[in-house]
C-alpha cells in the first residue's frame, strides 16, 4: 500500500500535526499529552526564538486517507557552528506499527537534509536541550513525565532496520524521598557553604526570585555546554522560558544557592508531577484542564526534577550536596514521597554519583539515535 507524505503548510495542518499522537496513544496510561496550545506556539515563527536560528519542516504520513505517522525535520545551525557536525535533527516523530511508514517519514527527511548539504540526521531532538529528547527504549510501563518522549516499543525496531544506530543514551531514576537528610549529605553541605561562604536563597513568591531568573539560566549555559548536543539558550530564548514555566512554580521548590557576590553558584528547578493532571486535561487548559493542573500543583506525593545545575568552577565541590540538603527538607515539608530524575546522560558520571545516597531505582531509558548519509 502506497505511504503519501505531505507537508505541513498551514495552520488546518498543524492542528492535524499536532493531534496525530492523541489517536495514536488512545487509552494508554503512560502517555502524557502536551497541552495543544503549547504545541502550536512551539510551531510559530513568531512565539519561538528558536526559529531565529533553525529551519524546520513538518510532515504528516497518509495511508488510505487516513493520518498514520508525523515527524519534523530540523537544522539548527548554532549547533552545527558549535560542534562542527553538519547534523539534521529529526524530533516529533510518531507512526502505526507499519514498516512502510516509518520508512517513508524518514526518507523524507533524510531527503531534505541531504538537499540542504547536512551529513547526517540525529534524534529524536527538539530545537534545543529543554525540549523533550530522546526515543524511549526502556520504560514502557512506566508513567511518563511533562518534560519526556513517551513511544511505543516497536519505534526502536523500525529504526534500527532503517540503519540508525545509538548516538547517546538517557537514563531516569525513580528516587524515594528519606525520611530524613543522609548525614552525609548534611555534613558535605554545612562544609561547603562555609567554605565557598554561599548562601540559600528562600523565598515565598516568585517576584522575589526575580533579580535571579537570567542568572540562573547563564549558570545553565555554562554548566551543560560541554554535554551532548547542548547549544547556549540565548535571552529570547530565556525569557520565553521564564515566562512559559517559572511564571507558575512554586518557589519553595526552587533551591538556589548564591555566592558571595550574590550571584548564582547553583540551582535546582522542581515542579510537582503534572503527568496525572495532564493525562485528565488531555491537551486543554479549559474548561476544566487547569483546575487538574491546579490541584497537582498543591497537593503531590511525586515530584519531579527538571534542571540541576551547578556553575562550572564550583563543580566537584560538594555543592550538589547543598543543592540536596535544602530540597530533601522542602520534600519532606510537603509531604513527597518520591521524587522523577528526568533525562540524564548515561556518560554523566557526577550526576549518577549524587543519587548513591538515596533509595533509587533506574526505570527508563532513551536514545539519540544517528545515521550518517
Amino acid at each position: 500500500m502506497n505511504i503519501l507524505i505531505k507537508e505541513v503548510k498551514s495552520k488546518r495542518d498543524l492542528k492535524k500535526f499536532i493531534s496525530f499522537p492523541y489517536k495514536l496513544y488512545k487509552g494508554n496510561k503512560y502517555w502524557i499529552p502536551q497541552l495543544k496550545k503549547d504545541e502550536m506556539n512551539l510551531f510559530q515563527k513568531e512565539k519561538n526564538p528558536a526559529y531565529e536560528f533553525c529551519d524546520i519542516e513538518l510532515w504528516l504520513a497518509y495511508k488510505n486517507e487516513k493520518i498514520v505517522g508525523r515527524i519534523a525535520g530540523i537544522i539548527n545551525y548554532q549547533f552545527i557552528e558549535k560542534w562542527q557536525d553538519k547534523y539534521c535533527r529529526f524530533g516529533w516523530i510518531d507512526f502505526i506499527d507499519d514498516e512502510n511508514v516509518s520508512k517513508a517519514l524518514l526518507n523524507t527527511v533524510e531527503n531534505w537534509a541531504k538537499g540542504n548539504g547536512m551529513e547526517a540526521i540525529h534524534g529524536p531532538l527538539g530545537f534545543t536541550d529543554l525540549d523533550p529528547e530522546g526515543m524511549l527504549i526502556e520504560g514502557f510501563e512506566e508513567l511518563g513525565t511533562i518534560a519526556t518522549i513517551y513511544n511505543y516499543s516497536y519505534y526502536k525496531e523500525h529504526i534500527k532496520k532503517l540503519g540508525y544506530n545509538k548516538d547517546a543514551d538517557w537514563v531516569e531514576y525513580e528516587i524515594k524521598v528519606p525520611d530524613k537528610v543522609p548525614e552525609k549529605i548534611e555534613r558535605i553541605a554545612k562544609i561547603v557553604q562555609k567554605r565557598n561562604k554561599l548562601r540559600i536563597v528562600r523565598a515565598s513568591k516568585i517576584k522575589e526570585m526575580k533579580p535571579y531568573l537570567l542568572d540562573m539560566f547563564y549558570v545553565l549555559n555554562t554548566a551543560y555546554e560541554n554535554l551532548y548536543g547542548f547549544v547556549p539558550l540565548n535571552e529570547k530564548q530565556i525569557q520565553t522560558y521564564i515566562k512559559q514555566y517559572i511564571s507558575f512554580a512554586n518557589p519553595k521548590l526552587i533551591s538556589i544557592i548564591l555566592d558571595e557576590n550574590d550571584k548564582v553558584a547553583a540551582f535546582g528547578l522542581t515542579f510537582p508531577s503534572l503527568s496525572k493532571s495532564f493525562q485528565k486535561a488531555n491537551g486543554k487548559l479549559f474548561p476544566f484542564g487547569f483546575i487538574h493542573i491546579l490541584k497537582a500543583l498543591k497537593k503531590n506525593n511525586l515530584i519531579d526534577l527538571y534542571i540541576v545545575a551547578v556553575r562550572p568552577d564550583l563543580q566537584g565541590k560538594g555543592v550538589n550536596a547543598l543543592l540536596f540538603s535544602e530540597l530533601i527538607k522542602i520534600y519532606i515539608d510537603n509531604n513527597f514521597e518520591k521524587a522523577e530524575s528526568n533525562p540524564e546522560l548515561e556518560t554523566n558520571s557526577k550526576v549518577q554519583a549524587q543519587w548513591k545516597f538515596f533509595d533509587r531505582r533506574q526505570h527508563k531509558r532513551r536514545r539519540c539515535f544517528i545515521k550518517h548519509l
